[in-house]
This record gives C-alpha cells, sequence and structure tokens, in this order.
C-alpha cells in the first residue's frame, strides 16, 4: 500500500528514512550481475575485487571512528545493529572478566552488573541469562525525568562488579544521561563502563573517546543509513569475548562476512549526521518544545517525564516528545492518527494479546493507567515546522 504524499513520518526514534548520501554510498555495491563484484567482493579475499571491498570497508571504519570521537579506527567493530552490540557488550565484558579473575586464581569470584530499569530490551532481555550463569544484578530505578542518579551508582557498586551499561539517550521519554560522570564513578569503583548510544549519535554529540565509556553500542538505520548494520566500540585494551565464533573476522572480535555496501552506507549516514548535529539540535529542540507547548494546551496532553517540557539542552534529546493522553490510549491514538496521515508510536505494547504499559514509564513511577495513554512523537532532519502544525491540527481533531 503506497503512502499519500502528504503523509507524515514522525516515528524517527523508531528508524529513521534513508538519506541521499546514504543511498549515494552504496550505489556502486549494488549493481547486479557480475558487475557488482568490482566493489561487492568478499572483504576477507586476497584478490583484487577483495581488496577493494576491503579498502572501501576500512574507509568507512576511519570515517566512522572520527565521527563518533573513537581514539582510534581499529576500536570500531562492525556489527549486525546496535542489539548484536549490546548483548556482545555485556556478555563479553562480563565473561572477560570472569576469565581473568579465574586466572589469578580467584576461583570463587562471582560477577556482578548493574543497570537501569528504562534500558532498551536487548539489555534488560539478557538479565536472566546473566543470573543463570551466576551473575548478580543490579537494576537502578531512574528519577521521574528519566534519569539515572550517580549517587544511585556510586551506592550500588560493589568490589566484584565488572560492568555498568546505562544508555546515554533513552528511545522513548529522550532523558539523556550524565555518561562522563556514570563511567567516573563506575571507573572509581573498578568496573567497566558501557553505553547504549543508539539514541545519541546524530542527535547530541557524542565523543566516546572524551566521554570515558570502555564500550557503545550504535546502529546504521538510526542516523538514515541502511538496516541490518550497526557497530561496537570497543577501547583499545578492553578485553571483550566474542559472541559470534567462525572464520575470525573483525580481528576475531566479530566472526561473519561483512556487509560491506550496508558498512558503506552506514559511514556515509554517521558522517552527515554527526556534522549536522549543531545545526540539527537548535532547529529540533524548538519544534520539540513548540510540540510541548501546543499538545499541552488545555490540559489536553501532559509530558511524561516531569521536566521534558521545559527541558535544558543537556537533560533531553532535541527531537523526541512523549505525552500522556488521558482517557485515550495508545493504540487508539496511534491508529487513529496513522488514518490522519501521521506517523507516531506510544509508550505501552500489545504483546500476545495482554496489554502491558512501557517498562520505562512505570520504572519513572507513572501509573499504569496513565502509562497506556502515551504518545511518543519523534522527529529528524526531514520534519519541517509545517509537519509540526499539521499534526498538532490532527492530534486535537482526534482527542477532540
Amino acid at each position: 500500500m503506497r503512502l499519500p504524499e502528504s503523509y507524515v513520518y514522525l516515528d524517527w526514534a523508531a528508524t529513521t528514512p534513508l538519506c541521499q548520501e546514504a543511498c549515494d554510498a552504496m550505489a556502486p555495491f549494488l549493481v547486479p550481475g557480475v558487475g557488482n563484484i568490482e566493489f561487492g567482493a568478499n572483504a576477507n579475499s586476497l584478490h583484487t575485487p577483495g581488496r577493494n571491498a576491503f579498502s572501501a570497508m576500512e574507509d568507512a571504519r576511519v570515517r566512522i571512528a572520527r565521527a563518533v570521537g573513537a581514539g582510534r579506527p581499529s576500536e570500531v567493530v562492525f556489527t549486525s545493529g546496535a542489539t548484536e552490540s549490546n548483548n556482545t557488550a555485556i556478555l563479553g565484558l562480563v565473561e572477560a572478566r570472569v576469565r581473568r579473575e579465574r586466572q589469578r586464581g580467584n576461583k570463587g569470584y562471582a560477577p556482578h552488573f548493574i543497570t537501569s530499569a528504562i534500558e532498551h530490551d536487548a539489555v534488560l532481555s539478557l538479565l536472566p541469562l546473566l543470573r543463570d550463569r551466576g551473575c548478580e544484578v543490579t537494576v537502578l530505578k531512574p528519577d521521574r525525568g528519566g534519569h539515572v542518579p550517580v549517587a544511585a551508582l556510586r551506592e550500588a557498586l560493589r568490589p566484584e562488579t565488572a560492568l555498568v551499561s546505562l544508555m546515554w539517550a533513552n528511545n522513548e521519554v529522550g532523558s539523556l544521561q550524565d555518561i562522563p560522570a556514570l563511567a567516573d564513578a563506575a571507573h572509581a569503583g573498578g568496573a567497566l563502563f558501557h553505553t547504549d548510544a543508539t539514541q545519541a549519535v546524530g542527535k547530541v554529540p557524542v565523543d566516546l573517546r572524551a566521554s570515558g565509556v570502555d564500550a557503545a553500542s550504535f546502529s546504521s538505520h538510526k542516523v538514515c543509513g541502511p538496516k541490518g548494520v550497526g557497530a561496537l566500540y570497543l577501547k583499545t585494551g578492553v578485553a571483550c569475548e566474542p559472541l559470534l565464533m567462525g572464520g575470525g573476522q573483525e580481528q576475531g572480535r566479530r566472526s561473519g562476512t561483512q556487509n560491506v555496501a550496508g558498512i558503506v552506507g552506514f559511514a556515509a549516514a554517521c558522517e552527515a549526521s554527526c556534522a549536522m548535529v549543531a545545526a540539527e539540535r537548535g532547529r529540533l529542540q524548538a519544534l520539540r518544545d513548540e510540540l510541548y507547548a501546543r499538545l499541552c494546551d488545555g490540559g489536553r496532553a501532559k509530558p511524561s517525564a516531569v521536566d521534558a517540557r521545559d527541558a535544558r539542552e543537556a537533560s533531553y534529546l532535541p527531537n523526541i516528545v512523549n505525552v500522556l493522553v488521558p482517557g485515550i490510549e495508545s493504540e487508539t491514538l496511534i491508529l487513529q492518527l496513522d488514518l490522519a496521515g501521521f506517523a507516531v508510536s506510544g509508550g505501552s505494547a500489545c504483546s500476545t494479546g495482554s496489554l502491558e504499559p512501557s517498562h520505562v514509564l512505570s520504572a519513572m513511577g507513572i501509573a499504569r493507567d496513565e502509562a497506556l495513554c502515551s504518545l511518543r512523537v519523534s522527529m529528524g532532519r526531514y520534519t519541517t515546522h509545517d509537519d509540526v502544525v499539521r499534526f498538532v491540527e490532527a492530534f486535537r481533531r482526534v482527542v477532540e
């Protein structure tokens, strides 16, 4: 079903449209037939086409490392996306700590892992597995604004804490964590620090080396690149056991033939998105603030996070608006707004026929009935002021 030209996409936190930079970069790799081999060979082959592919992949690695502030290109490990990167970082870093402790003769060492209740499912779904492997887990609660207090992390740290994993920017309410301070606290307690930076890259300045993190996950399709490709930043000298075993690609850190076309598109999109942060951040923040003002006018809605409407630049992403709409469940809002020509999302999910509120909103202390009535509007580089004005008009028609 083709969308009408007037349809407006406002679900950028879920995925982003492919940008022209990524399309242009991938075009030589998408030629059909034998002609594709000039650029589309296996990057691990020794012949000329293989070396061409390897060269393109390594150039992309350099460009991504520069865009996100990695210290060295070798610190960027290509994966299938942020989910794989999160899984690799958490399982791999914890396992590496266990291995190190046991090599030192500490046979009874039981690792401790700290995360928060507002992480992505790619992190939270690992908790049962970690516990099954003998790892103790602490889940920190955020405050009502969706932020994890540094003091809470300090209090939770133990001598056996192997890893702390806290997301840079929340994908539902847009809250930004104080990553440098949290990483410093983890290091002071003897632990490594990983962050899921998927929503942050391309939206706010991200300098991985300056932030002090040991590992970070991010994804191509959140910066207007192709789906199915992402990266894991591993700081030089940080030991991480591989999740995928096989041919030893990515310096043995992630086996599997690399998706060179996707990687090249990822690099172009990441580079373009990061270069636009300074200009786009102010523009999007103005749209965000206008949306909060208009949606909450007259009590039609209220911000899900207590201080989001009056957010400082350092507190929330510039492109996410999350509100509670009393009396109208998320699914009803989403479907009615879709019929009106707008793609948005909610904070609750329908799973196996049972409606459950967002775990993020619940962790922030929002009551179940309210959390089931949340609406997330997220914007990006192609969102215009006219899109926002038209959306507000449609929203008012739906809620009234």
